[in-house]
């Protein structure tokens, strides 16, 4: 024999819980720390569990606390139509532009990177040697 049970109806505002989360990601990591030290400064577990839900979310280490942002969405914003052709032509050229010029930015950096370690090593191996070639002469001398 089995019972019959009804779904539970999803409700259309969030709970308390979620209100005040989500009022606590709008001010910021500050106002989680604040949270969290009023929670220790009048009952010490309740600051413990703001610690330990900050950890496990994440929010205590990341640099925004608001999970909603990032640049990709950002990105599809802006990436969005206006309507107007010739400046979504504009808009789509310039951010290829700008994307292309970044590339060739990080590649340049790349490369004085790579020739800055060249560098740095050769000198290493450069002293190596002379320092070999002065123990070398120092055993024959001695």
């Amino acid at each position: 024999m089995t019972m019959m049970t009804e779904p539970v109806p999803a409700t259309s505002h969030p709970g308390w819980f979620s209100r005040a989360e989500s009022w606590l990601d709008s001010k910021g990591k500050g106002a989680w720390i604040a949270a969290m030290v009023l929670g220790f400064v009048f009952f010490w577990p309740v600051g413990l569990a703001f610690l330990f839900y900050m950890i496990w979310s994440k929010r205590m280490f990341s640099k925004s606390c608001s999970r909603r942002t990032s640049w990709k969405q950002n990105r599809m914003t802006v990436s969005s139509s206006t309507g107007n052709s010739a400046f979504d032509a504009y808009k789509t050229e310039t951010l290829r532009r700008l994307e292309e010029e970044q590339n060739n930015f990080e590649s340049f950096l790349e490369r004085l990177r790579e020739a800055k370690d060249k560098a740095e090593f050769d000198q290493f191996m450069d002293e190596r040697a002379k320092q070999a070639n002065r123990d070398r002469d120092d055993g024959e001398a001695a």
